[in-house]
């Protein structure tokens, strides 16, 4: 027995998706871009560069860690399993959600998603608002809504975050909806093949590293936010000043939206896989 007539539906539209993201074409301006910005970063010594990767990977392993441990992200564990209760009562683990239909999930999933989309909103909002103090931390705020929501979709799916397997890939995932659309199908291509060949799924005995020089592009752009933001600041409406606000929400609810679209394409994907895999 193969999927379900859904199960299908939702395996084409996951697959279109894919073929969308593999056929990208860069602009001119990307190209351009792309090299300018690694010509600039060849400038420094190539031990300075292995230093400043590592350190920036080690943090994004230790930021996972402490969300994962947090009461916040325990207490919304909870919630999940409490939602898939009510489709399944049997459901005692994260692991037990795979026993859900795929739109069951979906709709788990739906409501985290919806959720983070309105925390970037917002907290690109307050960046716009406030002083250098609220722009300062938008890096990190971000950084922080975008990693958990990515752990709670993984969660929604079915797929616990907490082992050294798991969160490599979720933070892979992160990784991958961060970049620019140029880049993502390679690596998207190379999580999956990576996936496809791990025996153990406890441990991860794959590629560690997690970002490069493309990887810059994004807190560059957070950048060019922060210089607009700061332009548009003294451009007051009844005293509020509703254009950086605007700058600030669009901006990183459209960088939430990329991120949390990809993880739950990438989770729909090992639930449907498995699945396929288990009815073979």
């Amino acid at each position: 027995m193969g999927l379900t007539a859904r199960e299908e539906e939702v395996w084409n539209e996951i697959s279109e998706w894919e073929q969308n993201l593999l056929d990208y074409e860069p602009t001119d301006f990307a190209s351009l871009y792309d090299r300018w910005l690694e010509q600039g970063f060849s400038l420094l010594p190539e031990e300075v560069k292995k230093r400043f990767f590592e350190k920036l990977d080690v943090s994004l392993f230790h930021l996972h860690a402490m969300i994962t441990s947090s009461q916040i992200q325990m207490d919304a564990r909870d919630r999940i399993l409490k939602t898939a209760r009510v489709f399944y009562p049997d459901i005692g683990a994260v692991s037990d959600l795979k026993l859900l239909t795929i739109d069951q999930l979906n709709y788990i999933a739906g409501q985290h998603i919806a959720k983070h989309r309105l925390y970037s909103f917002a907290q690109g909002g307050a960046s716009g608002s406030g002083g250098l103090l609220m722009l300062g931390s938008d890096l990190p705020g971000m950084a922080v809504i975008n990693i958990r929501a990515v752990q709670l979709i993984a969660m929604s799916y079915g797929f616990e975050v907490d082992t050294p397997f798991e969160m490599m890939v979720a933070l892979k995932v992160f990784n991958i909806g961060m970049m620019p659309a140029r880049l993502q199908g390679a690596a998207w291509e190379e999580l999956l093949l990576e996936i496809k060949n791990t025996e153990d799924g406890y441990f991860y005995d794959g590629n560690e590293e997690l970002t490069n020089i493309s990887w810059l592009e994004q807190p560059l752009g957070q950048l060019l936010k922060a210089v607009a933001i700061t332009a548009f600041r003294r451009k007051l409406i009844q005293g509020v000043p509703l254009i950086s606000m605007a700058i600030g929400a669009g901006a990183n609810y459209q960088l939430t939206r990329k991120v949390t679209e990809l993880a739950q394409k990438f989770y729909q994907y090992r639930y449907l896989t498995e699945k396929r895999e288990e009815q073979a």
